[in-house]
């Protein structure tokens, strides 16, 4: 993706906590949909290989969670992390980071990531097809700045971690904010 080019439409699986539900797993299925998380806000949306993977669950994750009140002083509106997991997985992943205000969003099937053009096999790490990670500011649906590791490829050897970081999206917002091209 580059900037200037609007989202996909697409829905989006997802279980969400209804006490309605009752029982010990008080959860229902809902659908949302591209223009649900993204239409009318300014956003930062971040994808990464796998739940529960260490650079995601060490750095990416947590990172964006931590500066969360830093990105709300820049303009942004909310921050979601996705990934081809499903909602089931994403949901216990955010529970046991102790997420509280990033909000994650399953592309079980990957429909999402295949239409950004970021799916990707990871057969060598016997995950399958899975999204590249990258990170993306994105303004009522239409990609502001995007962010993508380089070497972008199938089964890749490593899992490169820079461009999407956290940091590297506040220097960007930073830049944006004091009028500064961003680099």
């Amino acid at each position: 993706m580059q900037a200037g080019l609007k989202l996909p439409d697409v829905t989006f699986r997802t279980r969400v906590r209804d006490e309605a539900v009752g029982g010990t797993n008080p959860f229902r299925w809902q659908d949302m949909t591209t223009a649900d998380y993204f239409a009318g806000k300014r956003v930062i949306l971040f994808s990464l290989p796998g739940a529960f993977t260490p650079t995601c669950s060490t750095y990416q994750l947590p990172g964006f969670e931590k500066n969360a009140e830093t990105f709300a002083a820049l303009g942004i509106d909310g921050i979601y992390c996705m990934s081809v997991n499903d909602s089931f997985v994403m949901n216990k992943w955010a529970e046991m980071q102790g997420i509280k205000t990033v909000k994650v969003i399953p592309d079980g099937s990957g429909e999402f990531t295949r239409k950004v053009g970021m799916l990707v096999a990871k057969d060598n790490l016997g995950f399958g097809m899975r999204s590249w990670r990258y990170a993306a500011v994105i303004n009522n649906g239409v990609v502001e700045a995007w962010f993508e590791e380089p070497g972008r490829c199938d089964n890749h050897g490593e899992d490169p971690y820079g461009e999407s970081s956290p940091e590297n999206l506040l220097k960007y917002l930073e830049a944006k904010a004091s009028g500064i091209a961003a680099e």
